[in-house]
């Protein structure tokens, strides 16, 4: 007992430190919620996808302005991305914000399924409290350096379309994270953790194949079928899973395969997501599915075009900076329910049939994970900022334990009180850590020490989308 209680002292004292060295940026938050709040919920009610967050990107950069900082639109060829800028000087922090909903999620703030509008967006990965938590974030650190008189600069990315879009990889490649010290990298999340997981390299295609229309019936012998051609493709493709790394991903799904099985298709068009944890493996596998794709159009006599719609990079983590993150995450704590809001997240839990005991979770901050030589799972254009400049990212509970990614349940969760509390709580460790980077040059040193020695001397960055433009209209919806 006396060692639990000395430990808890420790803790307390660890936290009363940090919270008065970045006292007016933790004051200016735990006196906003509402600002936030609201903020968070406008967006939330009007989910827009990919490159088309008009509304989103506007909300954000009409507060940063009244706040002080300057803003530059449209940069990199994407109308709804901007950069917001406060300060002057070094060191300069980057911060990301993302704002972007996803298709055919649209859902009410209850506990149970009930789309607003069906088929409609939603905020299924929380980008509406993402982007929010990074300007409250901005705005707090603003007020501590004008108050401070402290040098340095805090640059806001608005960046779109992270779902698919690829954003960020624009930016990049325009060299818009040149002079950045350091970027940090937060996402909404069902628990308080610090990321480690480098993911995997993605690169999004299009194949799209080209035949002769005939009538199926009276002389099919006229047609080319592109159909045919797409499914021969996905065929091959399937039989050369058995060959590629386990750690490896393909899938796909056909949006246009012909309009009447009475004719036979001139155009088919299937999309493919290609992942692998290592770049190098991606761009093998790759070549392999292209020339998939170039014998499945030889053998039904089609042709067939490759359109790369995106591509990302697997994300390198910044151990130093992630441990800064780690103990400042903890200082700030979990997520905190009151009786309203643990009912609520009891009742989302039993609807994905989880255990009640999940709800305690959201309060937790858990422990620094072991960062693994291989990532897995999903893909984000983070990864391409990672390799440009030093980045850490961490999760905030903004959705309820146990809810499954990109669902209805982190919809509702998202558009409530539970999602302003995570998203505040990220912006609390988005200003201890920016205080820190601000005030010890040591630290910031070792940072940038350590990137340099990961990437290598030799590294140049090469965007796996080449040199496209950004796919625009990749959310919106053909028409006939």
């Amino acid at each position: 007992m006396l060692l639990a209680g000395l430990a808890l002292n420790i803790q307390a004292a660890k936290k009363e430190k940090s919270n008065n060295k970045a006292k007016v940026a933790i004051d200016y938050l735990d006196r906003h919620f509402q600002t936030y709040d609201k903020l968070q919920k406008t967006i939330w009610a009007d989910p827009e996808l990919g490159f088309l967050e008009t509304n989103s990107s506007g909300l954000l950069k009409q507060h940063l302005r009244e706040n002080g900082f300057t803003i530059e639109e449209g940069v990199a060829g994407m109308p709804t991305s901007f950069i917001a800028t406060y300060g002057s000087g070094s060191p300069v922090i980057g911060l990301l914000a993302e704002f972007d909903a996803l298709p055919g999620l649209s859902q009410d703030t209850v506990p149970y399924r009930k789309p607003v509008k069906e088929g409609a967006p939603g905020h299924g990965c929380g980008h509406n409290t993402f982007g929010v938590g990074s300007t409250a974030a901005a705005v707090s650190l603003s007020k501590w350096l004008a108050t401070n008189k402290h040098s340095g600069t805090i640059k806001v990315y608005g960046t779109p379309a992270e779902e698919g879009g690829a954003g960020k990889v624009y930016l990049v490649r325009e060299g818009l994270f040149t002079g950045v010290d350091v970027v940090l990298d937060w996402h909404p999340s069902s628990v308080n953790a610090v990321s480690t997981n480098g993911g995997t390299a993605m690169v999004m295609v299009d194949y799209k194949f080209y035949g002769k229309p005939a009538h199926a019936a009276g002389n099919p012998w006229k047609g080319r079928s592109a159909l045919d051609a797409v499914e021969s493709f996905d065929y091959m493709v399937n039989l050369l899973r058995e060959h590629i790394p386990t750690s490896s991903r393909i899938h796909y799904v056909i949006p246009d395969g012909g309009f009447a099985p009475n004719v036979v298709p001139e155009y088919a068009r299937v999309s493919y997501y290609i992942r692998s944890p290592k770049r190098d493996i991606l761009n093998t596998l790759t070549e392999w599915i292209d020339s998939a794709a170039v014998g499945a159009a030889k053998g039904t006599q089609t042709r067939v075009e490759k359109e790369i719609i995106a591509g990302t990079y697997e994300r390198l983590h910044n151990k130093t900076l992630s441990k800064v993150i780690q103990r400042n995450l903890e200082i700030v704590g979990g997520v905190k329910y009151d009786a309203r809001e643990r009912q609520y997240a009891l009742d989302l839990i039993r609807a994905t049939g989880n255990p009640d005991s999940l709800v305690n979770e959201a309060a937790k901050v858990q422990p620094l994970a072991e960062f693994p030589e291989e990532g897995s799972g999903g893909s984000s254009d983070v990864g391409d900022v990672s390799w440009v400049v030093p980045l850490a990212s961490f999760g905030a509970a903004t959705f309820v334990p146990g809810s499954p990614g990109h669902s209805w349940q982190n919809v509702a969760a998202d558009g409530t009180t539970i999602g302003t509390k995570g998203l505040l709580n990220a912006s609390r460790v988005f200003a201890l850590t920016a205080v820190d980077l601000f005030t010890d040059a040591k630290l910031l040193q070792t940072v940038k020490d350590e990137f340099k020695q990961v990437v290598g001397s030799d590294f140049k960055y090469v965007p796996l989308l080449g040199d496209r433009k950004p796919a625009l209209d990749y959310r919106v919806t053909k028409k006939d």
